[in-house]
């Protein structure tokens, strides 16, 4: 599965998690009630949704359904909120490249040697990334069978909690003008439609350069009728099934807290109860082949039980090409990340950032970031 194809979580994260920039928020944390460390959760509870990964999509969407039912959210990563500081965007480079047992951004090497993260903060990606927003292309949401009206509606849902204009200062302008100069064209001002030329976006960054991520949507959600608990890791989902021809159906999840003891959360007998896993696309394959869906050929010799053989499950996974260009200053350069965009009729994106500081007094980081350029 490239990620390309990967249509099904493309429209969730479109549904639920956009961005506009118009709006002036509160820069302080918010104080939830309801998010607790998974060592003081309780042996076995029952829920009518059992949300497994608490980043750009499971965070709104669990608010949305604490308004109408019972809602469990696990995150194997911890709270964005203890260090506020820390993902502002000065601190950009080194929150991505932190190699700490308890980064937000977990750093590994593929069997291909390329380096890459995967998110484990509540908030998921959004607590690390560039914060860079733009709506989906129009013709993706046709193709995905989405409710255009009701997208738009989950746009504004979104958008009056953590989005903000991008500035446009001198860097972000010069990429502008160099954009066009190049035949980046037509030129579309400030938009967050997706479309083709040269544009001008929004950022999940505050006037303040402080960053807004996914888990600010969880303010959104009812305090009586959801629970967050962090470093809780889901090792396996539970299936059932009424005969021996029905289709296997998913009950609950064991999961581990951060002293390797195991929790049950099982669903309620609601018809429309459910288990969503949206632990990114690495960690959603890797926890469906644990629990027993996925190619039986590669399962079977693991010893994993079979519950449905999905051939597809976990295969073909691939990441967005990147071709890099690093420019050295004998002079300061202003800190920006990303304002202006360009998208070419063949989808390529072209983005810059400036400011940040490789010298060699910069430490471990300078060398960490050198060795993955090498590549």
């Amino acid at each position: 599965m490239d990620l390309g194809s990967m249509g099904f979580l493309k429209a969730l994260l479109v549904a639920v998690y956009a961005l506009h920039p118009s709006f002036s928020h509160a820069e302080t944390a918010p104080n939830y009630s309801f998010v607790h460390e998974s060592t003081t959760a309780p042996p076995v509870s029952y829920h009518d949704y059992i949300v497994v990964g608490g980043g750009a999509a499971g965070c709104p969407l669990a608010a949305t359904l604490s308004e109408t039912a019972n809602v469990l959210v696990l995150e194997r990563g911890g709270s964005p909120y203890r260090n506020p500081g820390k993902t502002d965007k000065g601190n950009f480079l080194l929150t991505l490249l932190d190699p700490s047992p308890d980064s937000y951004a977990q750093i590994f090497i593929t069997e291909d040697g390329v380096y890459t993260h995967r998110a484990r903060v509540l908030g998921g990606g959004t607590v690390f990334n560039a914060g860079f927003y733009s709506h989906a292309e129009t013709e993706f949401v046709k193709e995905s069978g989405l409710d255009e009206a009701l997208v738009n509606d989950a746009y504004q849902w979104v958008e009056n909690k953590v989005v903000f204009k991008a500035p446009l200062l001198q860097w972000q302008t010069a990429v502008r003008d160099g954009l066009l100069e190049a035949g980046v064209l037509p030129y579309n001002g400030f938009t967050n439609e997706h479309i083709n030329g040269t544009k001008i976006g929004s950022s999940i960054f505050d006037v303040n350069d402080h960053r807004h991520s996914a888990a600010d949507l969880l303010e959104y959600a009812d305090p009586k009728n959801i629970i967050v608990y962090l470093h809780a890791t889901v090792t396996k989902i539970l299936f059932t099934t009424q005969s021996v021809r029905s289709r296997p159906r998913a009950i609950g999840v064991i999961y581990e807290d951060a002293m390797g003891e195991k929790h049950m959360a099982y669903l309620t007998n609601d018809s429309k109860s459910e288990i969503i896993v949206s632990a990114g696309a690495i960690g959603s394959s890797q926890l469906l082949m644990l629990s027993g869906i996925g190619p039986r050929s590669q399962l079977e010799p693991l010893g994993i039980k079979v519950v449905i053989d999905q051939p597809m499950v976990g295969q073909g996974m691939a990441d967005n090409t990147l071709n890099g260009v690093f420019i050295p200053s004998p002079n300061p350069v202003e800190l920006s990340l990303l304002s202006t965009v360009g998208i070419s009729l063949l989808v390529n994106y072209i983005e810059a950032g400036s400011g940040f500081n490789l010298a060699p007094s910069f430490g471990w980081i300078s060398k960490f970031l050198l060795s993955i350029l090498d590549q």
